[in-house]
């Protein structure tokens, strides 16, 4: 399928529909009565959801605050992924955890590029001497 709109062409949104598959196994697997159960879910399509808004702002800080909602939504999906284990609900999670570390990385690149408050290096050269004179 061809993608529609420019945000299915992103990596990061592919990547999270992908985890958002793969939390739908889990799901299915819990009771619906758990707490987290509803936690996970919301959280996971937040992710997806907040990546296509953001691509489709048109000024930096917007797309940011929606870049940032959604990689805040892949952590809160790690964290479930603790209570799960924790809990005894799950006996693995790192193939998810893998997804959302892949996830994260990507939305902190989007920020930091699409940010124009981000840091950069300045190109030069240092001095060695740490501004001593170099006399003992």
């Amino acid at each position: 399928m061809t993608p529609a709109f420019d945000h299915e062409k992103l990596h990061v949104y592919q990547e999270a529909i992908r985890f958002v598959i793969w939390a739908n196994g889990v799901l299915e697997s819990l009771p619906k009565t758990a707490a987290v159960h509803s936690q996970l879910d919301r959280a996971a399509t937040s992710i997806p959801l907040n990546i296509a808004e953001g691509n489709g702002k048109f000024t930096a800080p917007d797309r940011c605050r929606f870049f940032d909602i959604a990689r805040g939504s892949a952590l809160e999906c790690a964290a479930c992924l603790d209570v799960l284990l924790a809990k005894k609900l799950i006996s693995s999670a790192e193939a998810g955890k893998e997804m959302l570390a892949r996830i994260v990385a990507m939305l902190v690149g989007l920020i930091r590029s699409t940010s124009d408050v981000r840091m950069h290096e300045v190109s030069g050269s240092y001095d060695a001497t740490c501004g001593q004179s170099g006399v003992d």
